[in-house]
């Protein structure tokens, strides 16, 4: 299973939301490069890289700082937030990015995604699905729809893509536990998915439950900044 440590980017800074929400925000001492580096060293692969800035704008904000990780690091970087137009997309896949993190527009639009898969290849892409409520939020979570995350990814499912990330916006940094029953569910509707669980996850016993349950990735956040969970917990998956 692969492990992706978070780094979400607010003006250019460290920072972390609860649930999304922009007014509960915390920033951290440390800057997206050094924390990057700090990850590569501790041993992981991966990193997951998301503009808020962008995801609210609906263009990227921060591919300076895609930029700067993939040019000074060997980590693998999805980076997600505002890649809503082929523009924006082609942007991130020249500054370095591994897999570009596709949300709103998996979601609204599936059939141009498929495209963009079509001109740079179906691995280079994850289709974000991010629930509150059982139901997929767009925009940087900050609009509803009215679709269940059962339509959504069996529409993404019919087109090809191969990696969906979950995540459970009412989890998310919280560090209170990942919505288990909501992966259980995806799998076994979906079992030929690469799925990514992401949101709450606070414990090395729920990433070896998730594990179990053949899920292909788990994000890493606050528990992971802060130390709740310690990286020598993890050395199994480096």
């Amino acid at each position: 299973m692969n492990l992706f440590p978070a780094i979400d980017l607010l003006s250019g800074r460290v920072v972390r939301l609860r649930e999304g929400r922009f007014d509960e925000k915390k920033f951290y001492d440390v800057t997206p490069l050094e924390l990057a580096k700090r990850y590569e060293a501790e041993g992981f692969r991966h990193l997951h890289l998301v503009d808020l800035d962008g995801a609210r704008a609906g263009v990227p904000q921060n591919l300076e700082v895609l930029e700067e990780i993939t040019s000074a690091t060997t980590l693998h970087v999805d980076f997600g937030g505002g890649l809503r137009s082929p523009e924006a997309v082609e942007q991130a896949f020249f500054a370095g990015a591994w897999k570009m993190n596709v949300g709103s527009v998996a979601v609204r639009e599936p059939e141009l995604l498929r495209r963009w898969m079509m001109h740079l290849g179906e691995e280079r892409f994850i289709a974000a699905v991010d629930v509150r409520d059982g139901r997929p939020a767009v925009a940087g979570w900050q609009e509803d729809t009215d679709l269940s995350w059962e339509q959504v990814i069996s529409n993404l499912t019919e087109l090809g893509v191969q990696y969906i990330s979950v995540t459970a916006i009412r989890r998310d940094g919280n560090m209170q536990g990942a919505d288990l029953e909501l992966y259980r569910e995806i799998r076994r509707a979906f079992p030929e998915t690469q799925l990514i669980a992401s949101g709450g996850v606070a414990s090395v016993e729920e990433i070896e439950e998730l594990e179990g349950m053949g899920v292909w990735g788990v994000i890493l956040g606050k528990a992971l900044l802060e130390g709740q969970i310690k990286t020598e917990q993890l050395k199994k998956y480096m």
